[in-house]
């Protein structure tokens, strides 16, 4: 079944008194997210990184192995604007909603309990959440997501860990993509990776190179586990 939505909700609202706590608030409806997935059995997870880092590439490559395990995948793609990555993922003929977050750098659980209502729940087993590529806006904000997933490129330079130790600290995995790129841009993987457990040290990490596939399949098999 392939089902194609396209959300905008630039100007979404959360009736909420100014006392409270909006975190607490988002991380309610996180909850009620993930006993909604739960409740259908979907294993959700949300995928952080900057823009071009490879958030979209990964779910590209991590289909076909979902696939040779009979499990079913749906998406939902974050942007500010835009149905770039949403038309990508829906080239892979699999149930996605766009959610554009207008001037907002980050998805939030509101945006996500929206994008969930479009989605045939029952059947996916596999559900990625793209979020907005920004790697500071998404870090307080939870989904819902069984796990947070944080993708970073060589090309970013390999310091980009080392400025960006938060988003790191509250992810279970670490992909360090663009590999066959490091060279060329003079960045050291090492330095990247040891930053990743020196910020977490109990993510898993993980290169590859999305372009060609390389490192994919135990990353897809460490998502699942």
């Amino acid at each position: 079944m392939e089902i194609h939505v396209n959300i905008v909700l630039a100007m979404h609202h959360v009736d909420i008194q100014l006392e409270k706590d909006i975190y607490a608030t988002n991380n309610r409806i996180a909850k009620a997210n993930a006993d909604l997935l739960r409740s259908h059995g979907v294993r959700a997870f949300d995928l952080l990184g900057a823009i071009g880092s490879g958030k979209t590439a990964l779910i590209e490559r991590a289909i076909p192995f979902l696939v040779q395990k009979g499990l079913r995948a749906g998406a939902i793609a974050g942007d500010v604007y835009g149905d770039d990555d949403y038309r990508r993922i829906i080239a892979l003929g699999i149930p996605a909603v766009n959610v554009n977050t207008g001037k907002e750098c980050h998805l939030d659980a509101h945006l996500v309990e929206h994008g969930l209502e479009h989605l045939p729940l029952d059947a996916i087993d596999v559900l990625f959440i793209e979020n907005v590529g920004n790697m500071v806006c998404p870090t307080d904000f939870l989904l819902g997501a069984e796990k947070r997933i944080v993708v970073v490129s060589a090309t970013e330079g390999d310091d980009v860990v080392n400025k960006h130790p938060m988003i790191v600290r509250g992810c279970s995995i670490g992909v360090i993509n663009k590999i066959d790129l490091a060279p060329l841009v003079g960045a050291d993987v090492e330095r990247m990776e040891d930053d990743m457990y020196r910020y977490n040290p109990v993510i898993q990490v993980f290169r590859t190179n999305l372009k060609t596939g390389e490192g994919v399949a135990p990353l897809v098999d460490a998502i699942l586990k």
